[in-house]
């Protein structure tokens, strides 16, 4: 499974390593993500997703169900 947010499509970044002789060299700048458990008292069921931190916050701040309103309506979760 590739390392993407489920909730928000947060994936990994490309960037450049720079050294202090200001030597670039490429790298990858993965999205900070979390496997976490929800519960859905709508449906009654548990779900298991792979999230952002800042997903994480935006769930604690609108709630799970208007998180998952949004990522459906954006196309990020199917159902």
């Amino acid at each position: 499974m590739s390392r993407v947010c489920e909730l928000t499509g947060k994936k990994a970044m490309v960037g450049n390593n720079v050294s202090h002789a200001l030597n670039r060299t490429k790298r990858k700048f993965d999205a900070n993500l979390i496997k976490k458990r929800f519960y859905i008292p709508e449906e009654d069921k548990w779900i298991t997703l792979k999230v952002s931190t800042s997903a994480l916050k935006n769930i604690n701040k609108k709630g799970i169900s208007a998180v998952f309103k949004e990522a459906r309506e954006k196309g990020f979760l199917k159902k």
